[in-house]
């Protein structure tokens, strides 16, 4: 798999995502606006990989900052921070990174600037190497819940190209596969912009996994068929009360799971779960550009001229529908991840 991210020769190199399935591109980020823009733009996407994306750009940020003083650089860099961090409000993995660097760069500040400008680099490497060893250790947890010969549902992309590398739903996926088990993945389309059928589909046809893709209105006539066994989906932000933020369409999808009798799994790092929320009721919800829906990619129209158009990109699935909550540290029914803190 190419990587998602990475620190390349002093500048943070992204996989365009926006251009996949059809072109394998990247976007250079030599300076912190850019790396914003891509957070923005999603051309980098997912919490995890947004959280990443995000310590880069505060270590390339800091590479900028031209003094000797170390308030005078924490005050740049405070701006900095400020400015990615304003690029997308729910994924918590954002503001999870931000915060790490900016208290890494405080339990540093004894150091010459030179210094703390280079192990800035190296912890937003090793927030990239945790994140990959957590989503392995995630999926190996998960694994449990898949049957050899199960078929799986998935929404949006919550797999490498969502984090550092091997994902977290897909993750789960991934490590079932490995121990041998037999397995299908259903990915519905996700709309409006479609990570699903681009993203999703392509990563797992990729790693060799039996994919089928159907179209955001299709699971519950293939869950009253029998045809799906359980759901695993990632998260942006998961409440203290295990009340989950995740692509807008994955509160349908729970619902319908639990009408059907069949099991709804999360998978998603500690770095996801805000500790300082008690309910989802208090996530802030992305609204995003109506082009999104009026056009395909911005380019083919398919709605009226001037058509009212709401767009939130994500929803909220209460505790309540979810059967566990998968982390690096393992397993976990929904009103017991607070505990976790």
């Amino acid at each position: 798999m190419v990587p998602t991210i990475e620190w390349k020769d002093g500048i943070v190199r992204m996989l365009d995502q926006t251009r996949l399935p059809l072109e394998v591109t990247f976007f250079d980020c030599r300076t912190y606006h850019d790396v914003a823009k891509g957070i923005k733009d999603l051309i980098i996407r997912g919490a995890p990989a947004i959280g990443i994306a995000a310590a880069m750009g505060v270590a390339l940020g800091a590479q900028e900052i031209n003094t000797k003083n170390f308030k005078n650089f924490y005050d740049e860099l405070e701006k900095v921070c400020n400015h990615i961090g304003s690029t997308r409000p729910t994924a918590v993995n954002l503001f999870w990174a931000i915060n790490r660097m900016k208290e890494f760069t405080l339990s540093n500040k004894e150091k010459p600037i030179i210094e703390i400008k280079k192990v800035l680099i190296d912890e937003a490497n090793r927030i990239l190497q945790e994140d990959i060893e957590a989503c392995k250790t995630m999926g190996r947890h998960g694994a449990q819940f898949i049957k050899d010969g199960d078929t799986i549902l998935t929404r949006c992309n919550a797999g490498a190209l969502a984090t550092g590398g091997y994902g977290t739903a897909l993750g789960v996926i991934r490590a079932a596969k490995e121990e041998g088990k037999e397995i299908k993945v259903f990915a519905d389309e996700t709309r409006p912009v479609l990570q699903g059928a681009r993203l999703t589909a392509w990563e797992l046809m990729e790693d060799g996994i039996a994919v089928t893709l159907i179209t955001d209105n299709m699971a519950g006539y293939f869950m009253k068929k029998g045809m799906i066994n359980l759901c695993i989906v990632g998260a942006d932000r998961i409440a203290r009360n295990g009340d989950v933020a995740n692509k807008i369409g994955t509160y349908s999808v729970a619902v319908l799971a639990r009408e059907h009798g069949i099991p709804f799994y999360v998978a998603a790092p500690l770095s996801t779960i805000d500790f300082n929320i008690p309910s989802g009721e208090h996530i802030p919800i992305e609204e995003r550009n109506p082009a999104e829906v009026s056009h395909i990619f911005g380019k083919t129209q398919i709605a009226p001229s001037k058509v009212r158009i709401l767009n939130p990109a994500f929803d909220v699935t209460p505790a309540r529908y979810i059967a566990a909550i998968i982390t690096e540290k393992g397993c976990f029914k929904p009103e017991d991840i607070g505990r976790l803190k």
